[in-house]
């Protein structure tokens, strides 16, 4: 079983920054494929970023130049950093992770980014 914990949101400025981490137990981290999704109220689920075990990453048009995906292994630990925030980047964050042994996903509960003035 693997359980996935997020952190590093909040309330940003526009224009701001944030990192969110998203940590991961068990072992099959370094294999597995880590996306960040986000949810905005009233919208559908929107696929923001993916890195995979070799490290390739691909974004949705609406961040790519500002969100940075990357991940540690050794940590178990996936980031989504987030600079030239605006208004509409504001929704709730997820991490999920992809175990191709068992072709099984997981979620984390989520983290809560608004940028707002």
């Amino acid at each position: 079983q693997v359980q996935l914990v997020e952190s590093g949101g909040g309330l940003v400025q526009p224009g701001g920054s944030l990192r969110l981490s998203c940590a991961a137990s068990g072992s099959i981290f370094s294999i597995a494929t880590l996306e960040w999704y986000r949810q905005a109220p009233g919208k559908e689920s929107e696929l923001v970023a993916t890195i995979t075990s070799g490290y390739r990453t691909n974004y949705a048009d609406s961040v790519k130049g500002r969100f940075t995906i990357s991940r540690e292994n050794a940590k178990n630990t996936v980031y989504l950093q987030m600079n030239s925030l605006k208004s509409e980047d504001t929704a709730v964050y997820y991490c999920n992770l992809y175990n191709p042994t068992r072709s099984l996903y997981y979620w984390g509960q989520g983290t809560q980014v608004t940028v707002s003035s």
